[in-house]
């Protein structure tokens, strides 16, 4: 039970790199046009993000979907290095493969066309990641507590 466990684990991290992967291999005016059909899909739901960020409300969707896939990856990273390491370890292991997949990604979209690498983007990819290592830690910290 305890290696389909962990076969299920790497399937779903490997899983979630592919998808970002696909999404980074979208050449920039593809990419643009999804940004695009989520400001749509807001709009229809009610929420304006045009009219709340103005021209920038493009740029805030991308940026915001970069932190959320990062984020994502960080919480399947750590759901598998759990199984080989302490808690302390695990996080800072799922927090350095968040690190080292940003920057591969961006040295990916090189090779797109309309895409460029951006240091920025590494950082915002690796905020994403933090932010769940924060989360994760103040959870197990609580969980110490009441126990």
């Amino acid at each position: 039970m305890k290696n389909n466990k962990r076969t299920l684990r790497w399937a779903l991290l490997i899983i979630w790199m592919i998808i970002i992967f696909t999404f980074s291999q979208l050449p920039g005016n593809l990419s643009d046009e999804q940004s695009h059909a989520v400001i749509y899909i807001f709009k229809l739901l009610g929420l304006r993000l045009d009219s709340f960020f103005g021209d920038l409300a493009n740029f805030a969707v991308r940026k915001a979907s970069h932190f959320s896939e990062y984020f994502i990856l960080f919480l399947l990273a750590l759901n598998l290095t759990k199984t080989y390491f302490n808690k302390w370890k695990s996080r800072n292991i799922a927090l350095l493969i968040v690190f080292l997949y940003a920057c591969s990604d961006e040295f990916h979209q090189i090779f797109i066309p309309g895409r460029t690498a951006a240091i920025r983007d590494v950082l915002i990819d690796t905020c994403g990641g933090l932010l769940a290592y924060l989360i994760s830690t103040l959870i197990s910290r609580r969980r110490q507590a009441s126990n």
